[in-house]
This record gives structure tokens, sequence and C-alpha cells, in this order.
């Protein structure tokens, strides 16, 4: 008898030919939402990060979103959760740091969301100085340290040997600074000194620096009912010094943002104060030779320097999300905290390894032989352990403190106000904020949405 074979439906000749096509893929991939808030070549080098979690494995997919700002990134996470429609992880800057602790019900904390899927991140692995900024006061973590960087010094060597200063000895004091500036000076150039993000780097980072409070309560990491105290003795003689630099010419002032570090790259300032994730982009920017150096200290307080401060953005999980798209978060964490994806991270971007096992695996590997300025700003802030007075800030409506602050600085700089003043004054109109977010969350409500802070012009893009 001869058997006559029966044709195979259309349907499922499609499918056993799309099946050996894609054996593996017999379910589909689980997505999960990701804002953030780099751009350029850093969203670049973000998007490939993802891209190779991606290819790791087939359970789940992240698909990172830009969304512009730092605060734009925030606010807009924050809103978007509360209206059912939030991602899963949001890129959030240091300074939003208590508003993300505030919209408690808004955020899963990451030691708890870890511990519920079996996956681990010691908070002791990473460096002291970058943990206790996203850790509760029992030390477990609440986001995933991620982007960090610590202010610097970038020198022009080129305009050092113009000026007939050693270009491999640069100040490391500020009272070593006006020999250098002078020479600068006469040498023929008319910003010799500047900064970037002035608050972050001549305030914040000086009270640190020289293990100085900023605020009561252990800089807010103590409680909501701090003020202010940045109106030290020290920060007072330190924004006088830089007062009769600006009126001398030694000091000039670019802007709040990054406006200074764009000015060194052309060649027109001959020393910037600026972060270290800067380094990657000044090689390739400046047409000259650059040196990096120790962010300078003042040598007649006892303990100088102690450690300095980061800046820069962790990973906060929101909630309201199904129980299986959260393993895919904690998978892709924890795959972050690998001592190689960091180190890789690092190396590729100019932020400081945020774990001491990248940094060890970078150092092994010779990287900083080619590169030292990177492991300049790591030195910094293994310096010492941090204290109470140096583990971080953590304020409410700290980005419209800092607002605040550069306002009162540069009535300084234009000789409208005394430093003393201005540094008062300062204190007094933030600790306003700082009541009113107190007020805010006492009474039950979640201030997880701030405030946008007011602008003039389009703001330069996120540098730190």
């Amino acid at each position: 008898m001869i058997r006559v074979p029966v044709p195979m439906p259309i349907a499922a000749l499609l499918m056993v030919f799309l099946f050996t096509l894609h054996p593996g893929t017999s379910h589909a991939q689980q997505e999960i939402r990701f804002w953030h808030g780099m751009g350029g070549a850093l969203g670049i080098e973000l998007d490939a990060l993802l891209q190779r979690f991606n290819d790791s494995q087939k359970d789940f997919r992240i698909a990172g979103e830009h969304k512009g700002s730092y605060e734009d990134t925030m606010i807009g996470a924050l809103a978007a959760q509360r209206a059912g429609d939030g991602p899963h992880l949001v890129q959030v800057y240091e300074v939003g740091t208590a508003h993300m602790m505030a919209a408690k019900s808004a955020v899963r904390p990451l030691a708890q969301l870890l511990a519920e899927n079996g996956e681990r991140i010691e908070t002791k692995s990473f460096l002291p100085a970058v943990a206790g900024y996203f850790a509760d006061g029992a030390g477990q973590l609440l986001a995933l340290p991620f982007n960090v960087s610590t202010p610097i010094l970038f020198y022009n060597k080129d305009a050092f040997r113009k000026a007939k200063l050693d270009p491999e000895k640069p100040p490391k004091t500020w009272y070593e600074m006006p020999k250098a500036m002078g020479e600068l000076v006469t040498a023929g150039y008319e910003c010799v000194y500047t900064t970037v993000w002035p608050s972050w780097v001549l305030i914040e980072n000086m009270s640190t620096w020289h293990n100085q409070d900023f605020a009561t309560r252990e800089n807010g990491l103590g409680g909501l009912d701090a003020k202010l105290i940045f109106n030290t003795h020290l920060m007072v003689r330190h924004v006088s010094m830089l007062s009769s630099w600006s009126r001398s010419g030694y000091f000039t002032y670019s802007g709040r943002r990054i406006e200074g570090e764009r000015r060194f790259a052309k060649g027109e300032c001959a020393m910037v104060t600026a972060a270290s994730s800067s380094y990657a982009d000044l090689r390739r920017e400046a047409k000259f030779d650059f040196g990096v150096a120790q962010l300078p200290h003042y040598d007649d307080i006892r303990g100088a320097p102690h450690h300095s401060m980061i800046g820069g953005a962790g990973l906060w999980v929101l909630a309201g999300k199904k129980t299986a798209e959260y393993r895919g978060v904690a998978k892709f964490l924890a795959w972050l905290a690998r001592p190689e994806v960091q180190a890789e991270w690092h190396q590729r971007t100019g932020y400081v390894p945020v774990t001491r096992a990248a940094f060890d695996l970078t150092a092994k590997s010779g990287f900083y032989k080619d590169h030292p300025g990177h492991e300049i700003a790591i030195r910094q802030l293994l310096l010492n352990q941090p204290t109470r007075e140096s583990r971080g800030i953590r304020l409410g409506e700290f980005q419209q403190i800092r607002t605040i602050l550069e306002e009162e600085l540069e009535s300084v700089w234009d000789g409208r106000v005394a430093p003393k003043l201005a540094l008062d004054r300062a204190a007094e109109r933030g600790d306003l904020l700082l009541r009113k977010f107190e007020r805010e969350h006492r009474a039950g409500a979640e201030p997880g949405v701030p405030a946008r802070t007011p602008r003039g012009p389009k703001p330069a893009p996120n540098a730190k």
C-alpha cells in the first residue's frame, strides 16, 4: 500500500520555519524601562552598556530612554510613577536623594529588592565616600551608585611652560595658587583660573575636603530638621580670597555649570577645577598638553585634605511593577555591580569606579600608567574614611539651595555683596526651603515631585 503524504498547513509550516530561525526564543523577553539623563558621547557609552547586558542573556531587555537633564528625568519619572506609567529604573543625581527617600511609596530600596530576588551586592564593596551618599542610616543601599565623579584640578602644561612654571609641579594648596596665577597673567593669559559648578566645587567640596559641616544633622543624613551652617570662618575666608582674586584678574567666573571646562578646553583659561569625569572629553577636545592634579587645599587646617565629595547619580528602582519584572531589574543591577563591568565603564567614560574591586582590576591592567588623571580622583576619595561631616549631603530642595548659593556667590564676584553677608544670606534663604520641605514631610505628604528650579538660558548638559 502506498501512503501519500498529507500536505502540512501553511501556518504550521511557517511556525516550523520561524522556530528553526530562532530556536532559543521560546518566550518573549521581559522589557525593563530605564529613564536616564545621559546624552551625547556618554549616552552612546550607556547604550552600548545596556546592549551588552541584553546580549548576555535572553530573558530581559533593558530599554533605555533619554529624558533630558537630571532634574527633568527625576521629576518626570516621579510624576509618571504617580500616574501609573513610570519606568522600572531611573537615574537620579545625588542632590535628588532626599526627594527620592521622601517619596517612600514611589521607590523600592535596592537592598530589599536584591534580597527578594536572590541577588546580593555588599555595601562594603563600594568606596566608602560613594556608598554613604546612597545608603540609609543602617548602611543599606537605597540605590545603586552608577556614574560618579569628584572635582580635581586640570591645568594647561603648555601655558605653564610659557609662564616659566614647572609643568610637573602644579599648585598643591590654595596658598600656592597666587604665585602660579601671577606668572600666567604676566605671560599674557587673561583667564588663569576658573571653575565649573561653583556650589559643588567651591562650597560643598571645600567643606568635605576640610572635614567641616555643610549642614547640621550630619549634613542632613540624620534628619529633616537640618540647618545650613556652611557660612563658617573657613568658607568666608575662602570666598573672600576668591573675591580678591576676581578683582585682580586671577579668578574668572565663567558660569554655573560647565562653561569653565569649555573655556579651558579651548585654551582660554590656564587652570580649571572640574569634575574628574571631564578627563576623557578634554583629552579629545584640548589641542594642548594638560595635566591633572589633586584639588587644592588649605594646609593650615588640621586634618586637611580629608577626602573630596562625589557628584553624579545613582539608579533608583520605582514601585508598582510586577514580580517577574523586578527579577529582571535585580539581575541587571547585580550585573552592573560586577567588577569587570564597573572597570570597563570607568575606563571608557572617566567616571570613578564605584567599587574597590573595579579599581584594583583597573590598576592591575596597567590602565593608570597611561591615564594617570583617572587615578588622582580615586585617590582623593580614598584619602580618609568618611566622618559624620563628610559622608555626603542629603537635603530636601538641594538643587534650589545650590541655585541660591550660586546667586549669592555671583553677588560677591561682581562686588555687590561682602562674602560673609552673601554666605549668611544663602544659609538663611536655604533654611526657609528646608523648613518647608520638613513641614510637608512631617505632615505625611510625600514631596516626591519637587518644584523645578527656575531657569534662565537653556542649561548646559549634565557633566558630573
